[in-house]
């Protein structure tokens, strides 16, 4: 190689300009929009439902919505194999299923949880599908558009900027609730998709580092083959039991607590000014320990620590409802 025509290698950021970039300022813009669904899910829809005089029971049973999020899996080599002709591979997901989730949130205001409670259901459903999906292809393009040195600071601010997504289910729209009607509500939270929407307007496809699937065998079947004949049939099904069971105690405490707040007789403005941004900064210093503390103790030992923490947490629900 000719050293006059050689490459210079790119020096990574260091300090904080580090973090000041056209790069994260994407994946800042990208976690807000992936996580508002899940937080209008698991905050705003319980809080409606508790107002409109539905049963805990059945309030509890929404948490199983959530099931998408955990087995997106399943349909994201799909996602990889086709793509939109216009917006491209990436970019085309992203803008439809911000789209679509635009116009779901929104619609529902237009039922009433006494005498469509079905329809909700089924809405949930397709909201948490829509919002999976979408999370799938913002994953993999962060992952394009990042380069190695990048991947810890850019997840670090995604993550950050999808707990801070909270603020609005969790808080903006249940304070305006005691203000205006449930359909001006679920508009208003609806429309924060905007500029995710736009976001992914601007934005360029990223490189594509690899061939992509050419065939759905190629996007589908040997994925999964390849998963399973990795370590067997007995090691694949307890990967996935520990996949489906990890989240799900977390999940049903999380969808239970706004109507447990107002079973206690809190309004939803006191709700949204003080149970849910304690829990928002409570979490992100939680993040910010988790993630230094996991560098000591590995994924597997940490994933093990974190679950037995999680369960204290959840008790401490229990502790809370008797005292």
């Amino acid at each position: 190689m000719n050293p006059n025509t050689a490459e210079v290698p790119s020096v990574p950021a260091t300090g904080w300009r580090h973090y000041f970039n056209r790069k994260m300022m994407i994946c800042v813009m990208l976690g807000f929009t992936s996580g508002l669904p899940l937080f209008m899910l698991y905050n705003l829809l319980s809080a409606w439902l508790k107002a409109e005089q539905v049963d805990l029971k059945s309030i509890g049973l929404f948490a199983l919505v959530g099931f998408p999020y955990t087995w997106k899996f399943i349909w994201s080599p799909l996602m990889d194999r086709f793509h939109f002709p216009m917006l491209g591979r990436r970019r085309g997901w992203m803008f439809a299923t911000q789209l679509a989730l635009l116009a779901a949130v929104g619609s529902f205001g237009f039922f009433s949880p006494q005498q469509e409670l079905g329809a909700i259901v089924a809405l949930a459903g397709v909201v948490a599908f829509l919002s999976a999906s979408q999370d799938i292809v913002i994953d993999a393009y962060r992952r394009e558009l990042l380069d190695e040195h990048e991947q810890g600071s850019g997840t670090a601010l995604f993550v950050n900027a999808y707990k801070l997504s909270t603020l609005v289910p969790g808080s903006l729209s249940l304070i305006l609730s005691d203000f205006m009607s449930w359909q001006m509500v679920f508009g208003i939270t609806g429309l924060f998709m905007l500029p995710g929407m736009l976001t992914t307007l601007l934005i360029a496809e990223p490189k594509i580092y690899g061939v992509p699937p050419r065939t759905l065998r190629e996007a589908v079947v040997e994925p999964f083959r390849e998963f399973i004949h990795r370590s067997g049939w007995s090691h694949a099904l307890l990967i996935l039991a520990f996949i489906f069971l990890y989240k799900l105690g977390d999940s049903m405490a999380t969808a239970l607590a706004t109507p447990f707040y107002m079973e206690l007789g809190y309004t939803r403005t006191q709700i949204g000014l003080v149970a849910k941004n304690a829990g928002l900064w409570a979490s992100l210093a939680g993040g910010v320990l988790g993630a230094i503390w996991l560098e000591k103790t590995g994924i597997n030992r940490g994933l093990w620590i974190f679950g037995v923490l999680q369960a204290i947490a959840i008790l401490g629900f229990a502790l809370l409802a008797q005292t």
